[in-house]
């Protein structure tokens, strides 16, 4: 059972699998990551939350390092009533610090499939 909002905190809303992914993090991760997500319902932004390059204004990334691995959530506050969360990956590139291409068309992806949902739900566009 989802817990009640706090005054002014929007939805966190999980596009695809982005929240069975995110749950099969490390405990310390989901801890760090969450407090993050839970920044950006309140309208703030974690000090190491970055913007993600190429996907426009309001969609942002947060990296947290555990036990010599990298993980990754890309969510976006473009919306005015909700914060999707759009992927949870674990890191695994083979080209060093470049993201994979598979994981940036699928944030691409559902980015587009967010935007749908918003526009059906709330009725309205991205500011």
């Amino acid at each position: 059972m989802a817990r009640p909002l706090k005054f002014g905190e929007k939805p966190l809303d999980w596009v695809g699998t982005s929240k069975n992914d995110f749950l099969a993090f490390p405990r310390a991760v989901k801890r760090e990551m969450g407090n993050a997500l839970g920044l950006a319902q309140l309208g703030g932004k974690h000090p190491k939350a970055k913007p993600w390059k190429g996907a426009g204004p309001g969609v942002f990334e947060m990296i947290d390092r555990h036990d010599g691995n990298t993980y990754r959530a890309v969510y976006t506050v473009r919306f005015q009533d909700v914060v999707y969360v759009l992927h949870a990956f674990q890191k695994k590139s083979p080209s060093g610090v470049r993201t994979a291409r598979t994981d940036i068309d699928l944030i691409a992806q559902r980015l587009k499939l967010a935007q749908r949902d918003y526009e059906e739900r709330h009725g309205k566009t991205a500011r």
